[in-house]
């Protein structure tokens, strides 16, 4: 039997990305989100979202610049993640206190984050503000990534990299479990 719970923002699973920027004076900062998905083929795009009812430099950073990286950490980077997300800008240069390093990126200006192994290029599209969040359309302009996670056929690997989830329920990271099958495939058994 199905029952109400409680109406809260979710998706399952959400990733836990890290996005960044350089502010007016070229200083590069990033920030956790766990609002991000893909959004278009054609151009290839995704979709972030950042709180905009608290004060968030990242956000500030790119609707200054209209550029952005995005970034999808491995498992391995959890408290640098988790830290990234729970300071601010404002208060800390948030990459040096991790010990990160980046440069940056070929087609935009925004800082990719070298330990990240899997970053794409972006330039802003469209900005709405969405109830408590701007919400932020991004172009992807380049791709970068690590050869470690990458496939045979120089795709990325979703096993090798080993990306983060973050469940804004119970406000716990996860790690993503096995491959079960390809795509397009199983559900041919319901085709007449």
């Amino acid at each position: 039997m199905k029952v109400n719970v409680k109406n809260h923002t979710m998706m399952y699973p959400a990733p836990a990305v890290v996005v960044s920027a350089y502010d007016m004076d070229g200083n590069a900062d990033a920030c956790t989100l766990a609002f991000a998905t893909m959004c278009s083929h054609h151009p290839p795009a995704v979709m972030i979202a950042i709180n905009s009812t608290l004060k968030r430099k990242t956000l500030k950073s790119i609707l200054q610049s209209e550029e952005f990286c995005l970034a999808f950490p491995s498992v391995e980077h959890l408290a640098e993640v988790d830290y990234l997300g729970i300071e601010s800008g404002y208060n800390a240069d948030k990459l040096s206190e991790i010990n990160f390093h980046h440069h940056k990126a070929l087609k935009v200006n925004a800082p990719i984050i070298d330990e990240f192994k899997v970053s794409l290029e972006c330039r802003v599209m469209h900005i709405v503000e969405v109830g408590s969040h701007t919400q932020i359309t991004g172009e992807i302009v380049n791709v970068q990534s690590d050869e470690s996670v990458l496939n045979e056929k120089g795709k990325v690997d979703f096993e090798l990299l080993d990306p983060l989830a973050y469940d804004d329920i119970t406000h716990s990271y996860y790690k993503t479990g096995e491959r079960l099958s390809g795509a397009f495939k199983p559900g041919l058994v319901f085709r007449k």
